[in-house]
Order: structure tokens, then sequence, then C-alpha cells
């Protein structure tokens, strides 16, 4: 059954008034932080209806985050007739590769080097892009104690996966992406984060984009030079259950 007119609107000030909650959050990070740019908003809406997408792009929201690639599938065909960004933001298997070049202009989970190739064979592959390059974000494991595996490629990784993705015609080397460590301070973890970052611009000056920062640690994420940032609960609300 549709939505009614009343309910749209309720939804629509809910989330104009969270919007409004978030930007402040942000521009007084940034001035706390001494910073004279803002960093970007990125609005995580996994698990939220396309309607909800709808309602924030007429709000002005023009970057959408999501991690599983077929509801970023089915919403990205859903509302074509929207001028959105979509960032994948996620753990991605390399079978997904050719789904998610579909839609996504940028995958900020990069983490070894059989992602990037696969990447690279789908952008290639998809006639629908018309030869534009996918963004790709290295994803940083900032774990004091991180090992290979899960959760991204180690600080150490870093370099070499850079050189794969800059080396590939169909790929662009965007910058880095990180999640805070469960159970760390946020604080310490993006600056070395930050590290990371300055380190690569070394190598890759065009490699300036840092995604970092979440609703709970967006403040920390912008101190540390986030120039995007990743907010999903502290716009959209709780997640709607899942059966």
């Amino acid at each position: 059954m549709p939505e009614s007119d009343a309910f749209l609107a309720r939804r629509r000030d809910q989330l104009s008034a969270n919007l409004e909650r978030v930007r402040t959050r942000i521009a007084a990070a940034a001035r706390a932080a001494g910073r004279t740019d803002l960093p970007e908003l990125i609005v995580v809406t996994k698990f939220h209806p396309a309607g909800d997408v709808r309602l924030l792009a007429e709000l002005g929201v023009t970057d959408v985050g999501e991690n599983r690639d077929q509801e970023a599938s089915a919403k990205a065909a859903e509302l074509a007739d929207l001028s959105l960004t979509w960032h994948f933001i996620g753990q991605l298997q390399t079978n997904k590769a050719k789904s998610v070049v579909r839609y996504a202009a940028a995958v900020h989970s990069v983490d070894r080097a059989s992602l990037v190739s696969a990447l690279a064979k789908a952008v290639e592959a998809d006639s629908t892009r018309d030869g534009r390059p996918l963004d790709c974000l290295i994803q940083v494991n900032l774990a004091v104690h991180a090992t290979t595996g899960r959760g991204g490629a180690l600080p150490a990784e870093v370099a070499s996966l850079a050189e794969l993705v800059a080396s590939s015609h169909s790929l662009r080397l965007a910058g880095l992406m990180a999640v805070a460590p469960l159970g760390e301070d946020p604080g310490p973890a993006f600056a070395r984060l930050a590290e990371c970052a300055q380190q690569l611009r070394n190598s890759h000056p065009r490699a300036t984009m840092v995604s970092a920062g979440m609703s709970q640690d967006l403040e920390q994420a912008v101190a540390a030079g986030a120039t995007h940032v990743r907010i999903g609960t502290d716009v959209l609300g709780p997640r709607p259950r899942v059966l």
C-alpha cells in the first residue's frame, strides 16, 4: 500500500531535522579542528527503503552509501531518475564486482589485490560506464594488533595496493577509508589513518580522499582530517528490523 502523504511529510520533516543536526555537528567539528573546509557527508542508507533515499535527495543529499550489493543495486535501479552518487562501503566479494560497477561511483573497501583485479576487469567490460574510471579507496585496518584478514589492509600493505590501483586505466586511486576499531579510542586510531593518508599523498598526490567517521565518532575523524564522513543512524534513525 502506498505511503500516505501525511506519513511522507512527517518522515521528510524528521529527516530534515536530523540532517540539520548532523551538518551542524560536522561544521562545529571542522571549526574546532581549525579547518576552513567542510568534510562531505555520505548518508549510509543500508536497510532503509528507497523512499527514504528519495526524500533525502529532495533535501539536498547527493551522496549515499550502501554495504550490500543486492540492496544497493535494487535501490540504484529504482532511483535511477535521481542525480545521486552511490558509494559502496561494505566488504566486497570479487564475484560481486560486475554488479557493483554498474551503479557505484566509488568503492571504499578495496583491501586485496584480487579485488583490484576484479574491479578493473568489471569496469573495462561494462559499456554503461562510458569509459568513466571507478574511484577506489583502500580500506585500512587501524587495529593496534591487526593481522591480515577482514577489516581492511594492513598499513604496510597500502603502498602495494595503491600501486596496483594506480596502474589500472579503469580505476582511479581516490584515497583511504577506515572504521575505528571496536574497543579502541577512535582519536589515536584516526591519527594513524592520517599518517597513512599523508604517506599515500606523498606518492600519489591526487589520492586526497579520507573516508572516516560515523555517527559516534565523526568529531574525532574530522579532527584527523577526514574529507568524507559516513553517517547513517543519526540521519535515518535506527535501522528497520530485518527479518
